[in-house]
């Protein structure tokens, strides 16, 4: 089998190591089974598509909303080698799952805005499937509705032109989306459950994403959802896209 290719932003060592672990264990590969590039500490370099089986793109603090100039050299960076891969990805009809800062690579293509509009505090709450979604090769592996884990700035507000809606929640219309047949942004975490989503408020306490002593509530919410079903879009991706 060729491997997969997962790229990651995340610049806190725990974080970013918990984060790959949870998705290697999601898609149930082995270590060189998915080869992992951190853009925030190197550039991506040249990547031919034909070596992998696959693209999966991991969550962070970057924000393709965030002003220009509060945007690290770092950020900046990962943010043109993405846009450059996402174009080719797109283009070829890679496979290529993207979460979280996949909605900002994926969504500012062709037409497509991504801004504040639509921001969502962390938590877990119900991601309900569109009839696209229900039929959708890889998002019908999961019920019609269910509980995941989010917490954003920006979302998409106007889709890219052509891309297929798959997924809502009730403040968020844009969740998930296709593009061709085989790229995919999820603007939920696919990978988390309750010890990792308590690990990552602690982690991005000092981000923006909620008031200091919301911190402890965040975390006992966290702990108490039920939260089961996102996980199988990493093993279906594999067992779709494995070649």
């Amino acid at each position: 089998m060729k491997p997969f290719l997962f790229l990651g932003t995340r610049a806190e060592d725990d974080v970013a190591q918990q984060e790959y672990d949870a998705v290697l264990a999601g898609c149930g590969l082995r270590p060189d089974e998915l080869v992992r590039v951190r853009l925030e500490e190197r550039p991506l370099g040249d990547v031919d598509l034909d070596d992998w089986s696959g693209i999966i793109l991991g969550g962070g603090p970057f924000n393709m909303s965030d002003p220009d100039d509060a945007k690290s050299p770092a950020q900046r960076r990962a943010e043109a080698e993405l846009h450059a891969l996402a174009v080719r990805v797109v283009e070829a009809d890679v496979p290529f799952l993207g979460a979280c800062y996949g909605i900002g690579v994926l969504g500012t293509l062709d037409g497509g805005v991504v801004d504040r509009t639509y921001g969502e505090p962390i938590g877990a709450l119900p991601v309900r499937l569109t009839e696209e979604g229900r039929t959708d090769p890889l998002f019908g592996a999961l019920p019609a509705e269910f509980a995941a884990y989010l917490g954003h700035k920006e979302a998409v507000a106007r889709l890219p032109d052509g891309a297929v809606l798959l997924a809502s929640t009730d403040t968020c219309p844009v969740h998930a989306f296709r593009i061709g047949r085989n790229v995919y942004a999820t603007q939920f975490h696919p990978e988390l459950d309750p010890v990792a989503i308590c690990d990552r408020i602690d982690a991005y306490s000092a981000h923006g994403y909620y008031e200091p002593h919301e911190q402890e509530q965040l975390k006992a919410a966290a702990r108490e959802a039920l939260v089961t079903e996102p996980v199988r879009l990493l093993a279906r991706f594999v067992e779709l896209h494995a070649r």
